[in-house]
C-alpha cells in the first residue's frame, strides 16, 4: 500500500470568520480484549449505557460531539436507546466506524492484516460498508456521512467507496502515524490539516490530530523517525524534554503533554484541534487507557482541564455539520 498523502488532496480553505475550532470524535464501539486475537464472537455493548451522562458533561461545555458507531453497537436495542439519548439531548451527531472482524459478511480469514479494512478485496469491504450504512440508517433515520475505519483502515479503494455512498466526511488518517508493522496504512506524511479528497474531491479528510512536542520540535517527523531506528530512542528524546510525539486523546497521552500540544498546535496555525476517544473507556476495565476508577477520575480531570485551556485560547467546538459547511 502506497503511503497516503495530503499532496493527494486540496487543502481546505476556511470560510471567513470560522476561527480556530476543535472536535470531538468518540469511537463508539463493543468491548473487547485488546490483547486477544480477532474474533466475530465473545463481545458486549455495555458500556454505550455510560454515553449519555458523558455527553451531558461535554454538552455543559458546549461541546459537539460525533460518535462513529461500528455494527455491534448500531445492531444492539440497548445501544440504540442509549444513542438515542444522546441524540435527543443535542450537540451530537452519529457516524459511522468500520471494525470489519465483527461487521458482516463474514468472508474473510480474521487476521491482523484482514482487521485493516482497507485490506480487503474491494467488494468484501464495500458489503460490510452497506451492512453498517444500513444499520445506522434504520437505528437513526438518517444515513450517516461521516465515518471512520476501525484502526484506522483506509484502503485504496475506501475513498471511492465512501463517496458512491453519499459520505462527506472522513476521519481515519491519524496524523504522523505508520501502522504498518502490523498490515495498515502509512500516515506519517499526513500533517494537521483538512483538505479534500477521494473522488471528485468530494470527501473532507479531517486526520486525529498529532503535535510534536519538545525543544527539537522543528526536527518533528525526520528526527522522530530516525530516533525510532534505536531502542527506546524516542522515550530518551520524550525523557530528556527533546521531541514527543502527542496524539490529542486522554488515553495514554498525560495532560502536561497535551496542554503543550494544544498550545504548540494552536501557535502553528492548525485550524481544527481533532481529539478522540475510545467509548469502553467510561467503564473501567474495557480498555488499556481505563483499568479502574483512578484512571476513570484522571481521564475526567484530563478532559477538564483541557476544555478550560481551550476556552482560554478561544479555540471554540465545532460538529461535523460545521466543518462541513466551513470547508471550501
Amino acid at each position: 500500500m502506497q503511503p497516503f498523502r495530503p499532496a493527494d488532496g486540496r487543502p481546505v480553505v476556511w470560510r471567513e470568520g470560522f476561527g480556530t475550532r476543535f472536535t470531538v470524535f468518540v469511537d463508539t464501539e463493543e468491548e473487547f480484549d485488546w490483547r486477544a486475537p480477532f474474533r466475530h464472537d465473545g463481545w458486549g455493548v455495555g458500556a454505550v449505557a455510560a454515553l449519555p451522562d458523558a455527553h451531558r458533561r461535554f454538552a455543559d461545555h458546549r461541546v459537539e460531539t460525533c460518535y462513529l458507531v461500528d455494527y455491534p453497537v448500531a445492531t444492539d436495542p440497548a445501544a440504540l436507546d442509549a444513542l438515542r439519548a444522546v441524540v435527543a439531548h443535542g450537540r451530537a451527531t452519529i457516524g459511522a466506524q468500520l471494525h470489519p472482524w465483527v461487521n458482516p459478511p463474514f468472508d474473510e480469514t480474521l487476521s491482523a492484516h484482514s482487521s485493516f479494512a482497507g485490506n480487503l478485496p474491494r467488494a468484501l469491504e464495500a458489503a460490510k460498508l452497506d451492512r453498517l450504512t444500513d444499520a445506522l440508517t434504520r437505528g437513526f433515520g438518517t444515513r450517516p456521512i461521516v465515518y471512520r475505519a476501525g484502526r484506522y483502515g483506509l484502503g485504496p479503494a475506501t475513498l471511492g467507496l465512501l463517496a458512491a455512498r453519499g459520505y462527506a466526511l472522513d476521519s481515519s488518517m491519524r496524523a504522523r502515524y505508520d501502522y504498518r508493522a502490523q498490515g495498515g496504512p502509512d500516515y506519517r506524511g499526513i500533517g494537521n490539516d483538512a483538505f479534500h479528497t477521494g473522488p471528485d474531491e468530494r470527501i473532507v479528510e479531517l486526520p486525529l490530530t498529532t503535535v510534536f512536542t519538545g525543544r527539537l520540535r522543528r526536527g518533528d517527523a525526520r528526527l522522530y523517525e530516525s530516533a525510532g531506528r534505536f531502542p527506546r530512542g524516542r522515550g530518551l528524546l520524550a525523557r530528556l524534554g527533546l521531541l514527543h510525539r502527542v496524539a490529542l486523546t486522554p488515553e495514554d497521552m498525560p495532560l502536561a503533554d497535551a496542554l503543550e500540544a494544544i498550545r504548540v498546535a494552536v501557535g502553528e496555525g492548525v485550524r481544527v484541534l481533532n481529539f478522540a476517544y475510545h467509548s469502553p473507556s467510561l467503564i473501567p476495565g474495557h480498555t488499556p487507557y481505563v483499568r479502574d476508577a483512578a484512571d476513570l477520575a484522571a481521564f475526567w480531570r484530563w478532559w477538564d482541564a483541557v476544555l478550560a485551556l481551550l476556552a482560554t485560547l478561544h479555540v471554540h467546538p465545532a460538529s461535523s455539520d460545521d466543518i462541513l459547511a466551513a470547508a471550501t
